[in-house]
């Protein structure tokens, strides 16, 4: 999963990397979810008018909620 809703300006430049791009395919950035979440096991991304839950389970996954 790739977490859109961070804006990169406001992440530091070394948090952020880009993956070569698929043919006619815009340019994906990719943020490292431990940056993501910061030592935390849940963040609250907000999108627009809406809030969604990002958790890291005991299993090592993510699972995001709205």
């Amino acid at each position: 999963m790739h977490a859109h809703a961070v804006p990169a300006e406001l992440l530091p430049v070394s948090a952020i990397s880009t993956r070569a791009p698929a043919r006619h395919a815009p340019q994906t950035v990719e943020i490292d979810s431990a940056r993501l979440l910061d030592g935390q096991r849940e963040v609250v991304i907000r999108h627009g008018d809406e809030c969604y839950r990002l958790r890291h389970t005991r299993n090592d996954k993510l699972i995001l909620t709205k």
